[in-house]
């Protein structure tokens, strides 16, 4: 019974290393990254201004039609 106790704490770190390993697993690994998606996170991070976002956005459309 001893020999049972002291090892008692393996099963619950294996719990929670596998439920770590499930939350930071969880990002789609097939999702493709677009152009309009990075041109989005520029604009929204500050890297580039209305004017550049509207016009870059817009030339992306324009190609991603073509």
């Amino acid at each position: 019974m001893h020999y049972s106790m002291s090892y008692g704490w393996i099963i619950p770190l294996i719990i929670i290393i596998f439920i770590f390993y499930l939350l930071k697993d969880n990002k789609p690994k097939d999702k493709k990254i677009s152009a309009q998606d990075i041109l989005d996170k520029r604009y929204a991070n500050g890297g580039i201004d209305e004017d550049e976002y509207i016009k870059k956005s817009k030339h992306i459309q324009e190609h991603a039609n073509a």
